[in-house]
């Protein structure tokens, strides 16, 4: 189910209907309905794959209730790895079994054996990645004794089925959700206003700004031989706020819902195309991911406590780690292996945490050499997203020669350059917007809160129209792919 689906649009207040006027006074039987809802919002993609589901849930319970009992420290070990190998067998087989099969193949070809293999026709279970690693912080930190296991088998099922993010994030840890379905939850009005303000600016980055991008930057790269240079910066240009405004649209829309039932997630976008470099970028991109990637890949391979090689070997792990999560293709990997070499100077010359702050705090504009800065991150940034949205890497290598030809001095052209100006103006006034609201939880958090009460429903009636107005057919998020 779709939050861009009029589907989404009649489950939605049904469920909050039953939750608050029904299940209200009951912390289980709402906690059995977000389950209920849960499963009914992931099965109406393909019930089948509701059992991998229940399976891990099942597993990781079990595992953390025998981790509970057990003192003895290899027994313990072979708890946590069987989780481990469960969960990841899983993910490594649905994502990733056809991309070795490929590559061992073209491997012996390569050495003059020929292997006739078919490749297995696998079907990608919608956010197998984000839920995975969510179960998977739960049986860690059980063992690291971070974190008491459960008895309440319902709580925990909710946790990790969670509807508003269960298929593309935020990937929320044990220690931080979990806890939150054991406390009686009272319908918040304030907080259920904020949640709707957040959904509202959620679908407009999907909608008007993601969407409408995404049919000009398919357009150029699935065409890139037959455009100039110019056109196709263009066209890099519309990926990189096609990705940004699909993913933290998603991240905002659940966020949002989960407030209307009274949960906080955390949170996964802190305006990234603001960041002055590498490393405060990926402090601000699909936080949830990083993060845990840092506490349970980065710091228990040593950080970066260790001499040199052991930064370079670290840093190298976990950007190229991140890079295969997003996707079974070389071109996931070299983007990987590039924000690593964007990030280890910075590490190496211990400036990776010069910006902790926002940028131009408490000022309208920033400086010359925060926007210098800025410019520069952005444009790094935007190279690096050609490898992740390129078929395969000769793709991506052909799209850049195209930009480094002399055709990157002509004017950009293509077939429906008119109605792209108006997406570019667009998105213009969606960064200023952005600008303006950098330094809150979302864009428009306090935008119109101090107006008078016609000004604010003209505000959002606006956005509104707007979604409305440049909505076309359904477009699936980019992120349940992965």
């Amino acid at each position: 189910m779709l939050f861009n689906s009029i589907d989404f649009a009649i489950f939605l207040p049904i469920v909050f209907i039953l939750y608050w006027f029904v299940a209200n006074k009951n912390l289980k039987l709402q906690n059995f309905l977000i389950v209920t809802a849960s499963y009914l919002f992931y099965g109406w993609w393909d019930w089948r794959f509701l059992s991998l589901i229940l399976f891990s849930t099942i597993v990781d319970f079990i595992v953390g209730q025998q981790l509970k009992n057990e003192d003895n420290q290899t027994k313990r070990k072979l708890l946590l790895w069987a989780s481990i190998l469960v969960n990841l067998g899983f993910l490594g087989f649905f994502k990733y079994s056809n991309f070795f099969l490929n590559n061992f193949i073209t491997a012996f070809s390569f050495f003059g054996t020929e292997i006739k293999a078919n490749s297995l026709n696998i079907i990608l279970p919608v956010g197998i990645s984000f839920y995975t690693f969510q179960t998977l912080s739960y049986t860690i930190d059980v063992y690291k004794k971070k974190l008491e296991p459960t008895k309440d088998f319902i709580a925990f099922s909710a946790f990790v089925s969670f509807f508003p993010q269960l298929v593309a994030g935020p990937i929320e840890r044990a220690t931080h959700l979990l806890p939150q379905f054991y406390k009686n939850r009272d319908f918040n009005y304030s907080k259920a206003v904020e949640g709707m303000r957040q959904i509202l600016w959620g679908l407009f980055k999907k909608i008007v700004i993601a969407d409408n991008c995404a049919k000009y930057a398919n357009l150029i790269f699935n065409n890139s031989a037959d455009y100039s240079g110019s056109t196709l910066v263009l066209g890099a240009l519309f990926f990189t706020f096609q990705i940004y405004g699909d993913f933290s649209g998603y991240s905002d829309i659940a966020i949002g819902t989960s407030r209307l039932f009274g949960f906080d997630l955390m949170r996964n976008f802190n305006f990234p195309y603001f960041s002055r470099d590498i490393a405060e970028f990926w402090r601000r991109w699909h936080i949830s991911l990083s993060t845990w990637f840092r506490d349970y890949l980065y710091i228990p391979l040593g950080g970066s406590r260790g001499g040199t090689w052991m930064k370079v070997r670290n840093t190298f792990i976990i950007f190229i780690v991140s890079g295969f999560w997003h996707g079974a293709n070389w071109t996931f990997i070299v983007w990987g292996a590039l924000n690593a070499i964007y990030f280890l100077p910075l590490l190496l010359t211990k400036n990776n945490r010069n910006n902790l702050d926002t940028v131009a705090h408490g000022r309208n504009l920033p400086n010359l050499k925060e926007f210098s800065f800025m410019l520069l991150t952005f444009s790094l940034t935007v190279f690096a997203w050609i490898f992740f949205r390129a078929e395969n890497i000769g793709h991506a290598i052909s799209y850049i020669s195209g930009i480094l030809s002399p055709s990157l001095l002509t004017i950009p052209k293509f077939a429906g350059m008119r109605g792209a100006l108006t997406i570019i103006i667009l998105v213009g006034l969606f960064t200023l917007v952005e600008w303006k609201g950098r330094e809150e939880q979302y864009a428009i958090a306090n935008i119109g809160l101090k107006w008078k009460r016609p000004l604010r429903y003209i505000m959002y009636y606006t956005i509104i129209f707007a979604i409305i107005w440049f909505a076309g057919k359904e477009q699936q998020f980019i992120y349940f792919q992965f």
